[in-house]
């Protein structure tokens, strides 16, 4: 009898098999993910972001969701077509601060646990910032943006009764006038204000022409602290922030470092006397290590924690006994939680964090932890967006699994870990391949090099719907983690430290060539695309080899001397990816612009970018096409209506993003 039991279920499971289909474009509106897991301050709950989107309106949203520590009892808070996200526990856990969307415009709310009502605290025009609970739950103090009046010199006649002429000439005088995802920036600062947990009139504690940000409580719930610009020349400096010390009752501002580089996220220690923050001495590098530091809240007794620790430290938070700190990091394509002491001492968690970019597969998470050591965070894998997962010490449990319903009719393709040595130096490279769904590796299969942003950004083990669906069209994907990257120490990070593109096109086509070594992968029929820094690359390895099919450039930098000036932050481009100005030494420029090589292009090459795009300009992108035009090489040009650098902002964009990718490839795929 067990036996035709087992036989029917292996029968069972087989159908279920075959009668999977392959991802669609479609079925990006039914991916959910967790986001910004909060455990209570007694480690019994966790509220978390669910994130969901709708196919009518094209939009992401996210409610709220609570569960217990054990997984049990995991229910809405919130519902609805809204966006409600960064909930915020009081210091008691009996209710938490949460921004939302769902009267129409951004509001800051209080909700109570016992009874789940309600109360909108701030309902201004410019949502909060940065919030944080006084030590007694009854304060908040939040950052938000205040407009500013700027006069004119520009002078008109006033305009006849009933006349209808233009809007007036838009007067500019600052270095950063727009940024991307914002659109062309209003006048004005992001200011510190206090607000009771009982409703009011938030009352403006700071009035002036510098931006604040991440202001916490001190213990004595009569100071806070806070990181910013104030230096003169801050638009030509502008990672050299501060930490400073206010007097709430007087107004009093105190600074407490004075290095020249970033000092940023202060948190306050539980017993009160101690901040941590993050930072570094600024060297001009490309990258530059994240570190963790700790001093007195009087600013005395400084002291750098992390000195022997290779990886950036991101997302700090205090243990309760005041002596450690938790952090995550990424490392060699994986993101871990771990904790370290004063000494330095580092101790690792899990290595199980992730999943929060769903487009391509970048590293990115996030966690909380309680008094009581109790953690929770987002986990990812190659097959899911990231879940809800929860532990204590190193017990971890995965309360989640939002796409199961959706992944139980899919077939996904299989990812498997690559290192290989390039051919430049014998540096050691990670990559990751990508194989489609009823993969036979007897066959000969067309491949997709797909390349990351950044450049000082890092891809890992995590689910990734854009290369999912490149591996459902058919292809082999191969993604990378070349020189530059981040997650594998501060010196490969700056191998292409004012020397970028250059080398990385080796660590590439070394990776190309070592998957071509498995015999699967049809050599004659090889693709390549990439955004931003990938775009970059994109144009140059076209610019260096016929070897590929055809290309898609997306979002990239094509001249290096326009884009510095036409970025949204030139102040940091020319100043920490070159060192000189654009005039002060035009060779480097243009020998590291994929531009001055485009006599050399016979590859058909797509660009893609989209028209509100003011990271690297639309006007990068159609300075390379009019250039293949000339040189009679098979392009075409892709604008998305309505996007900035995050093409994949809106579900639609991420699906027309793919869906040219592929159609170009197709076109030309043997």
């Amino acid at each position: 009898m067990k036996r035709i039991i087992l036989l029917l279920l292996l029968i069972s499971q087989s159908f279920v098999a075959q009668n999977k289909s392959n991802l669609e474009l479609i079925d990006i509106y039914d991916l959910e993910n967790v986001s910004d897991p909060q455990i209570s301050p007694d480690g019994k709950q966790i509220i978390y972001v669910r994130n969901f989107k709708d196919i009518m309106t094209d939009k992401n949203l996210s409610n709220l969701w609570i569960a217990d520590f054990d997984g049990s009892r995991n229910r809405p808070l919130t519902t609805g077509n809204s966006r409600d996200f960064n909930p915020i526990w009081s210091p008691e856990g009996n209710k938490f601060l949460f921004k939302s969307n769902m009267d129409g415009e951004m509001k800051l709310y209080l909700m109570w646990m016992d009874t789940k009502q309600k109360m909108v605290l701030s309902d201004s025009k410019e949502s909060p910032g940065d919030i944080s609970w006084s030590p007694d739950g009854e304060r908040i103090v939040f950052t938000k943006f205040v407009p500013s009046e700027k006069a004119s010199i520009i002078k008109l006649p006033k305009k006849p009764e009933g006349a209808k002429w233009n809007e007036e000439p838009k007067y500019i005088t600052e270095m950063n006038y727009r940024g991307d995802g914002a659109g062309y920036l209003k006048t004005g600062n992001s200011q510190i204000f206090i607000l009771s947990t009982d409703g009011g009139t938030p009352r403006q504690l700071t009035n002036s022409e510098f931006d604040y940000e991440s202001p916490v409580w001190g213990k004595d719930g009569m100071t806070l602290y806070f990181s910013a610009n104030m230096q003169e020349d801050r638009e030509l400096d502008p990672l050299n922030s501060e930490i400073y010390k206010m007097d709430i009752s007087s107004g009093n501002v105190t600074a407490l470092t004075d290095r020249q580089g970033p000092d940023a996220n202060p948190v306050v220690s539980p017993d009160g006397n101690k901040l941590a923050y993050l930072g570094f001495d600024d060297n001009l590098q490309g990258y530059q290590l994240s570190n963790l530091y700790v001093m007195n809240t009087d600013g005395t007794g400084k002291q750098i924690i992390s000195s022997e620790f290779d990886r950036d430290i991101n997302g700090i938070q205090w243990g309760k006994n005041s002596k450690e700190i938790y952090f995550y990091y990424d490392d060699q394509g994986s993101t871990k939680l771990a904790k370290i002491d004063f000494s330095g001492n580092v101790s690792d968690l899990t290595a199980d964090l992730g999943g929060l970019s769903q487009g391509r597969p970048y590293n990115a998470a996030s966690f909380s932890v309680a008094p009581n050591g109790n953690y929770a965070f987002t986990t990812g894998k190659e097959t899911m967006p990231a879940d809800l997962a929860v532990g204590s010490k190193r017990n971890i449990r995965v309360l989640t699994n939002l796409n199961e319903d959706l992944f139980s009719f899919k077939n996904l393709g299989n990812v498997e870990e690559i290192r290989w040595n390039s051919s430049f130096d014998q540096k050691e490279i990670q990559g990751w391949i990508v194989t489609p769904p009823n993969f036979d590796p007897s066959k000969k299969y067309p491949m997709i090099l797909e390349i990351h942003g950044g450049p000082f950004a890092s891809y890992g083990k995590v689910f990734s719907a854009e290369i999912q669906l490149m591996a459902a069209a058919g292809y082999v994907v191969l993604y990378t983690n070349p020189r530059g990257s981040t997650g594998y120490g501060e010196e490969f990070g700056n191998l292409i430290h004012h020397d970028y593109p250059n080398n990385d096109y080796d660590d590439l086509m070394s990776g190309v060539d070592a998957l071509i070594a498995k015999g699967y992968v049809n050599p004659d029929n090889l693709f390549v695309t990439g955004g931003s820094g990938g775009g970059v690359l994109t144009a140059w390895i076209v610019g260096k080899t016929d070897r590929f099919k055809a290309a898609v450039v997306a979002k990239p930098v094509i001249n290096w001397y326009s884009f510095v000036l036409y970025a949204d932050n030139p102040g940091y481009f020319y100043k920490y990816w070159f060192g000189k100005k654009p005039w002060e030494d035009p060779e480097s420029y243009l020998k590291r612009s994929p531009l001055t090589y485009v006599a050399n292009v016979t590859t058909p090459t797509m660009l893609l970018t989209g028209e509100e795009d003011f990271r690297t300009p639309i006007a990068e992108s159609e300075q390379f096409y009019a250039a293949l035009k000339i040189e009679g090489v098979e392009t075409a040009m892709v604008r998305i209506p309505g996007a900035s650098h995050g093409i994949a902002s809106t579900p639609s964009n991420l699906m027309a993003k793919v869906a040219a990718i592929l159609a170009w490839f197709n076109k030309y795929k043997e």
